[in-house]
């Protein structure tokens, strides 16, 4: 009877397992679907969600009866302007994580591997503005890009994002499991702090750079309420934007839009898999 159970432990295990992984595909299947249907198709399905009065129930639909890829060809060829909006996507996100993670990388180095005065008050004012929501420091910032003259500009979206907090933190768990006698022995071999950072820490920290590259991504890729507030200019807002907005005449687009828009951050989260993961064991955060 024993036996019994202990083997059916395992079952039921991969059982749910398999359950919530379908539960967290349904929406990624869902919206490839329907980006295959009509336009016709499609209205007929979801139109009723356009209505301010919705009184009957939508039929999601796993099937279409007739593949069309004529919303891909609306998007990338009748309409290029939703080219224009996935890069503009590209332009604010690619300089804000690279910037974010050269910056919270030296940042992470002082605050762990260095000595001097004020080290930790300073570090747990780092601490302070990460745990702020961001419509804590949405006025100061708008504020700021103002007084820069950098408002209805990527920089107004892109500098605050460079000297985010979440990065210095994520990277400062790694460096502080680095044994400080690697440092002190390079440091007796003549090295310097640059050579220390470039030629020791930088290569101990690669899962973490690769798990806060990925988060990163995947928070400025979404991001909706910064380019509404700082970029007024509809042609330099991203995609995630226009996404945020459910189209009643659009809606085929919008999903064949929300396919395309997610093949970066599945690209980018499976070649970093393996880091990923790792990296995310290893600094001791749970979600």
């Amino acid at each position: 009877m024993q036996t019994k159970k202990r083997q059916a432990a395992p079952l039921a295990r991969t059982l749910l397992l398999v359950l919530i992984a379908a539960l967290m595909l349904m929406p990624i299947v869902l919206t490839f679907v329907n980006s295959l249907m009509t336009e016709r198709e499609i209205l007929a399905d979801y139109g009723m969600l356009a209505r301010t009065d919705v009184s009957d129930v939508v039929h999601l639909k796993w099937i279409p009866d007739w593949v069309s890829f004529s919303q891909y060809y609306n998007l990338l060829i009748a309409t290029p302007q939703f080219l224009f909006l996935f890069w503009n996507s590209v332009k604010l996100v690619v300089p804000t994580v690279v910037g974010q993670v050269a910056v919270a990388a030296l940042a992470a180095f002082a605050f762990g591997k260095l000595r001097f005065p004020g080290r930790e008050p300073l570090f747990l004012v780092y601490l302070i503005t990460m745990l702020m929501p961001f419509q804590v420091t949405l006025v100061p910032n708008y504020l700021m890009a103002d007084r820069l003259g950098m408002l209805n500009q990527p920089g107004s979206i892109i500098l605050p994002g460079i000297f985010g907090a979440f990065g210095v933190f994520l990277l400062r768990q790694f460096m502080l499991q680095i044994p400080g006698g690697y440092v002190e022995a390079a440091k007796i071999d003549g090295a310097g702090y640059v050579r220390i950072f470039a030629s020791i820490v930088l290569p101990m920290v690669k899962p973490g750079i690769a798990a806060l590259v990925v988060l990163l991504f995947a928070d400025y890729w979404n991001m909706v309420e910064q380019p509404l507030i700082f970029l007024q200019n509809a042609d330099m807002q991203p995609l995630s934007v226009f996404l945020s907005r459910l189209q009643k005449e659009a809606f085929g687009v919008s999903f064949a839009a929300s396919v395309i828009y997610m093949i970066p951050m599945l690209l980018l989260f499976l070649s970093a898999e393996k880091h990923f993961i790792e990296g995310i064991q290893l600094s001791g955060i749970k979600g």
